[in-house]
């Protein structure tokens, strides 16, 4: 039993449990597309049945973990299988399990709201704006923001975090920014706002058919 409820595995090498970071990326990547590909439905169609869906497996999900045990979770299990051929990187585990209580309450929220209240408003947008913040940033930058919170509210330093900023030390010459760099991020932004604002109207035409498909599906 103590096997199956556990939260981070035991790794030689290292102090206290931990998890593999490139997994929960890959979970994290899987959630976000799920409930990006939801919340669009709701925007552009009205249609509230597939956050619905989606608010029900992110609950699960979620409380597997925190619950019984991450190796359990099936995002997570998925994330194991593509990322299998990939050197582990590990995180620990204490700090994970902090962020994805905070997911898990954010989580409850929005289904007692939005499923069985049947209900939206101003706060069901706000909790979908934040976990989609959430699950953006750890899976395309690797950064828990959950985990922030931690060393906050415990005042303690979190062990083993993800590119080891958990450790003081100095920027190597390649992790540096020079202001040339910062320049042409400058001028790109300018660039989009000024093609925003210069070929709006070109942009806003509506294509053709270059092999008149439609048309020959329509006269069909």
């Amino acid at each position: 039993m103590s096997k199956i409820f556990k939260f981070g595995e035991d790794v030689e090498g290292y102090t206290i449990p931990v998890l593999n970071e490139r997994e929960v990326r890959a979970a994290a990547g899987m959630l976000f597309v799920m409930m990006f590909l939801s919340i669009l439905t709701v925007i552009f169609k009205q249609d509230f049945t597939m956050l619905k869906f989606a608010i029900v497996i992110f609950l699960v999900d979620i409380a597997i973990r925190v619950f019984v045990n991450p190796r359990f979770a099936p995002t997570l299990v998925l994330g194991r299988l593509i990322v299998r051929n990939q050197t582990p990187e590990y995180v620990g585990a204490q700090q994970k399990k902090f962020a994805w209580i905070i997911g898990l309450v954010l989580a409850v929220i929005m289904f007692v709201l939005q499923v069985v209240v049947n209900s939206f408003s101003p706060i069901t947008g706000l909790i979908c704006f934040i976990c989609l913040i959430f699950l953006f940033f750890e899976s395309a930058f690797g950064i828990c923001l959950g985990c922030k919170f931690y060393s906050w509210i415990y005042k303690e330093k979190a062990q083993y975090c993800p590119g080891e900023v958990c450790e003081v030390k100095d920027r190597q010459a390649i992790q540096k920014t020079s202001w040339s760099q910062l320049l042409v991020v400058a001028a790109f932004v300018v660039f989009i706002v000024l093609l925003i604002v210069l070929f709006k109207e070109v942009m806003q035409v509506p294509p053709f058919d270059l092999f008149g498909l439609t048309d020959q599906a329509h006269g069909g």
